[in-house]
């Protein structure tokens, strides 16, 4: 019998990004923070900006709605970051959580910064939050026993989603 195979094209970019120093030919956060058009909002999946953060969908998600928030300047630790900037991180965190439980129902996160490359920071130069969305009962077979995440909606679908939730509430 043949087992079964789980198809995640999208994941071959990653996996072809992993040697290359962080960011690739730049830093896709300061990338993401220069957006100047929906168009390019879109490719670089950036949801909203403010003066002094950038949110945007992880193109490399743990689960569906993996957002991150980012600095808008490049500083890879937080004693670097203004007092402005330290409470724009946690404003737009806050509006991350609000846009999720609307748009995907979720009842849980997980929030988080890793700093440094030894914490985990796939770019440790630019630090920036992860808000990861939870629901009761998420834990399936397939992360359990195959190591596997599951990801049940296109980041295509789930951009325009988020971006019409946003609309209606703010």
């Amino acid at each position: 019998m043949a087992r079964p195979a789980l198809f995640a094209p999208w994941r071959m970019d990653y996996i072809r990004s992993l040697g290359k120093p962080a960011g690739g030919d730049g830093c896709f956060l300061c990338e993401a923070a220069a957006v100047e058009n929906e168009q390019q909002a879109r490719q670089r999946l950036v949801l909203w900006q403010t003066p002094y953060s950038v949110v945007l969908m992880n193109r490399f998600p743990y689960t569906n709605g993996h957002l991150l928030i980012a600095p808008r300047a490049h500083k890879a630790d937080l004693e670097e970051l203004a007092v402005e900037e330290k409470l724009d991180l946690l404003e737009q965190t806050t509006q991350i959580v609000r846009l999720l439980k609307r748009a995907v129902s979720a009842q849980g996160f997980n929030i988080g910064i890793n700093l440094g490359r030894c914490a985990g920071a796939g770019v440790p130069g630019h630090l920036h939050q992860h808000a990861v969305p939870r629901w009761a009962g998420d834990v399936n077979f397939m992360s359990v026993v195959g190591e596997v995440q599951v990801v049940p909606e296109a980041i295509s679908q789930l951009y325009n989603e988020l971006l019409d939730v946003r609309g209606s509430v703010t």
